[in-house]
């Protein structure tokens, strides 16, 4: 089954609900995903059990829908500050090359990179026994909801940004339960927009390049992840693709489990707020920037997976970066 949200004719939020190839339809009783999840738990179902429940209305054209500009990420918070975007790197088969090459030492080429150690580890000891915990992955943090973009908005680049460049990924959906349990919702498309030139400079700048927005959706996809998961991931300039390449993910293309990224997560209470939403990206092998792609404004970044629904649209749109100056009080 596949979720999302959306605003109706009126401005008024809706979920949706369909499987592959069908119509999409509104869920009664419910104006957020969040809202749905909570009282799935609450009664002890799962999501698309819930959906039954509440049944399905009128049916709606989420084609129509995305060239409106009304499709909302497929979770969000009512209090932007309680959802946390962060994510994991070098976790893909193939992963460390592009990284490896913006990172590479001077002098011995037999010296192996932090980020070629780093996805060494995930190798020997990403995919752990049932039961027990593997090596723990790079890790980083992107910024609360109000870097959640929606499908079809504007991905912002700050004008301070030395680069704006897309990585198409899988992203986990979460909400920590009353107790601090954490939900697993679904998976969602992604792409964890990040400044590579940044990181580039430095490796030790990777925070600074990952303090950008990212974009979710638009579907939800409840159930686990499949283990190999194949797509798109291009790039539109006035219209026609100026860079395109498959990207693939899920266990079979990753070396680490996803169980594993899940626990090194979670295993920090701040991370187990009741209430709070996470979305959770886990990474990539493939980037246009490792291709030599320099982006610009009105470039369209497309995520497409037939598995997970229509796909995940975004332009890049340079922003002022607005007063950083600080006033004493």
């Amino acid at each position: 089954m596949l979720l999302s949200q959306a605003l109706d004719p009126s401005g008024s939020r809706i979920v949706l609900a369909r499987t592959l190839g069908a119509d999409a339809r509104v869920v009664k009783g419910v104006t957020r995903i969040y809202d749905l999840a909570l009282l799935a738990h609450s009664q002890g179902h799962g999501l698309a059990q819930q959906v039954d429940l509440q049944g399905l209305g009128e049916a709606v054209d989420l084609e129509t829908l995305a060239a409106d500009g009304r499709l909302l990420s497929p979770i969000d918070h009512a209090d932007p500050a309680h959802l946390h975007i962060t994510g994991t790197g070098l976790t893909h088969l193939g992963s460390a090359a592009a990284r490896d090459a913006m990172h590479k030492k001077l002098g011995d080429e037999e010296v192996l990179t932090d980020s070629m150690k780093m996805f060494k580890m995930g190798l020997d000891g990403g995919k752990p026994a049932a039961g027990k915990t593997g090596v723990q992955p790079e890790w980083f943090y992107k910024g609360t909801g109000a870097a959640l973009i929606a499908p079809g908005a504007p991905l912002p680049s700050p004008d301070f940004a030395l680069d704006g460049g897309e990585e198409p990924e899988i992203a986990g959906v979460y909400i920590i339960a009353a107790d601090g349990t954490p939900l697993r919702l679904g998976f969602a498309l992604g792409n964890e927009f990040s400044d590579h030139v940044t990181e580039r400079v430095n490796y030790l700048y990777l925070a600074h390049s990952k303090l950008r927005p990212a974009a979710i959706g638009p579907e939800l996809r409840i159930g686990a992840l499949p283990a190999d998961v194949r797509g798109t991931s291009r790039i539109l300039r006035n219209g026609a693709v100026l860079w395109e390449k498959p990207f693939l993910s899920g266990e079979d293309n990753m070396s680490h489990t996803i169980a594993n990224l899940e626990h090194h997560h979670f295993k920090y209470a701040l991370f187990r707020q009741p209430g709070d939403v996470h979305v959770h990206l886990f990474g990539t092998a493939t980037l246009s920037f490792a291709d030599g792609v320099t982006t610009q404004d009105g470039d369209v970044f497309e995520v497409a997976v037939a598995d997970f629904g229509l796909p995940l649209r975004n332009p890049l749109a340079t922003v002022p970066a607005g007063p950083s100056a600080v006033q004493a009080l």
